[in-house]
């Protein structure tokens, strides 16, 4: 079932705008996918509909990036990508170049992204094979449930565990996140 997978990670096609997926991924960091889409799109409505550019992140009024729900760390990362982005110490074209720990290495410079935040990226926007998103609760919730296990596993036991996924793992990550959306509560 897996080897007709090819680069992609079913489930998600890339946007082909990796700095709007860098957007929505700062927004819905810790957020349910309602709260992350409606203050997507109050951030989008503020600027015509559409994200803003980094300049426009850097001219606008930060108390105005927060009144559409952004957390003040929220704000603080997408200034520091709008940063990142006008000085060219970021290069998101770059990042399809790099492998995928030299990516969430550059991406990690950006305040508020995270290891989580560039593995994500790295699976649904540059369509990574082989990621594992050790750091998801849902995939450790997903592996708790689905193994059975007395508690969630920790980074090292979801590693080891997902050792047979290789070099499929972001395909299995999608897989466990599409369960887990769909399957009933136990």
């Amino acid at each position: 079932m897996l080897d007709d997978v090819g680069g992609e990670v079913p489930g998600w096609t890339p946007s082909g705008d990796p700095y709007g997926a860098v957007i929505d991924a700062i927004v819905s960091q810790q957020l349910s996918v309602g709260a992350a889409r409606a203050i997507l799109g109050r951030l989008e409505a503020r600027f015509g509909g559409r994200v803003p550019t980094p300049r426009e992140v850097l001219e606008d009024d930060p108390d105005g990036l927060k009144s559409v729900g952004l957390s003040w760390a929220k704000v603080r990362s997408l200034q520091s990508l709008a940063e990142h982005l006008e000085r060219g110490t970021l290069d998101l074209a770059a990042l399809g170049a790099l492998d995928d720990d030299a990516a969430v290495a550059e991406l990690s410079r950006v305040k508020g992204i995270g290891e989580w935040t560039a593995q994500v990226l790295l699976v649904t926007e540059l369509g990574r094979p082989d990621v594992l998103v050790a750091g998801d609760l849902v995939i450790r919730r997903a592996v708790e449930r689905g193994w059975r296990l007395a508690g969630l596993p920790s980074r090292d036991e979801l590693y080891a565990l997902a050792e047979p996924w290789r070099p499929y793992r972001s395909t299995a990550c999608a897989l466990l996140w599409r369960w887990m959306r769909t399957s009933p509560v136990a």
